[in-house]
C-alpha cells in the first residue's frame, strides 16, 4: 500500500503536467496503451490468458467503470486544481462510504462515526469555501473522484481473491482504454517524443500502483492497510512543490486536517467494531 501510494501519486503528478497539452480522454487512451504491455507480461508470468477467465464478471466490471470514473475525473480536476489540494479532497471517499453505507449495504453507523463524517465534510467546506471569492467549480471533479474512489474500494474488497489482482486491473484497464478511445473524435493529436516518455511512464506507474493496492486489500484486512493511502498527501504536497512551487494555505491545510482526522478516526472506529 505504501508503495501504491507512491506511484499513484507520482503518476497523478504526471497527469496533471500533460493536461496542459492533452484532454482527459486522449490522456486516458494514450496512457492506457503502455498499461498492456505490463500486464502482458503479469498475466504470462501467472498462468497465461485462461488466467483472464472471470469468475465475477460483473463485479470485476462495475470495479473497472467506479475506476473510471475515479480516474477521469481526478484527471479533469487536474487541469486547473493543484496536485496536493486534488489529492486532499479524493480522502473524502472514506466519509462517502460511511455515509452511504446504512442506505446501500444495511451497515450500521453509530453515532461517533456520524460525528466524524460531519467533521470530514466540515473540512471539505473549509478547503473548497463555497459561496468566497476563492471558490473554484472545478472541486466538483475532485469530489466525483471521490466517490468513484470509494466505490472502486468496496467492490474491490468485495470481489476478494477469486479474481486475480492482474486480471482484476486486466478489465479495468479494458474499460478506461474504450472510454478513452470515445473521446478521441472530439479533439485529439499525436504525442510528441517527451509526450510518449511521460504517458509511457504514467501508464506502466498506474498499472503497479493498481496492483499493489488490489493486493494489499487482498492480503490484508482493510482497517490495517487502509490508513497507509493518507501518506498519498504527502507525496503529493511534496511533488506539487517541487514541480510547481505550490504552498497550500493556513485556511487548505486546517480543512485537510479536518478530513485526514475524520477519516482515519472513521477507519479506527471500524476496526474496533470489526474486531470486537
Amino acid at each position: 500500500m505504501v508503495a501504491g501510494t507512491f506511484l499513484m501519486t507520482t503518476q497523478d503528478g504526471i497527469t496533471k503536467w500533460l493536461t496542459a497539452d492533452f484532454h482527459a480522454g486522449e490522456i486516458l487512451f494514450y496512457r492506457g496503451l503502455w498499461m498492456f504491455p505490463v500486464l502482458g507480461i503479469l498475466i504470462h508470468l501467472n498462468g497465461g490468458v485462461r488466467t483472464l477467465r472471470l469468475n465475477q464478471p460483473v463485479g470485476v466490471l462495475l470495479r473497472g467503470v467506479a475506476a473510471l470514473v475515479a480516474s477521469g475525473a481526478v484527471t479533469i480536476a487536474l487541469i486547473r486544481l493543484p496536485l496536493a489540494e486534488t489529492t486532499a479532497l479524493i480522502f473524502v471517499a472514506p466519509l462517502l462510504l460511511t455515509a452511504s453505507s446504512p442506505f446501500l449495504l444495511g451497515e450500521s453507523v453509530g453515532w461517533q462515526r456520524w460525528a466524524a463524517v460531519i467533521v470530514g465534510f466540515m473540512g471539505v467546506l473549509v478547503m473548497i469555501r463555497p459561496g468566497a471569492d476563492g471558490f473554484d467549480g472545478w472541486v466538483v471533479f475532485a469530489l466525483l473522484a471521490a466517490l468513484g474512489a470509494a466505490s472502486r474500494d468496496i467492490l474491490t474488497r468485495r470481489l476478494g481473491s477469486r479474481d486475480s489482482a492482474t486480471t482484476v486491473i486486466f478489465y479495468t484497464s479494458v474499460v478506461a482504454l474504450l472510454a478513452g478511445a470515445v473521446t478521441l473524435p472530439f479533439g485529439t493529436h499525436w504525442p510528441d517524443l517527451e509526450q510518449w516518455g511521460l504517458l509511457m511512464a504514467g501508464g506502466i506507474l498506474v498499472t503497479f500502483a493498481h496492483l499493489l493496492v488490489v493486493k494489499a486489500l487482498q492480503l490484508a484486512a482493510g482497517a490495517a492497510v487502509a490508513p497507509l493511502k493518507y501518506l498519498s498527501l504527502v507525496w503529493s504536497a511534496l511533488i506539487s512543490f517541487l514541480v510547481w512551487g505550490y504552498i497550500p494555505g493556513p485556511m487548505k491545510l486546517a480543512g485537510a486536517a479536518l478530513v485526514v482526522s475524520a477519516g482515519l478516526f472513521i477507519l479506527y472506529r471500524e476496526s474496533k467494531v470489526k474486531y470486537r
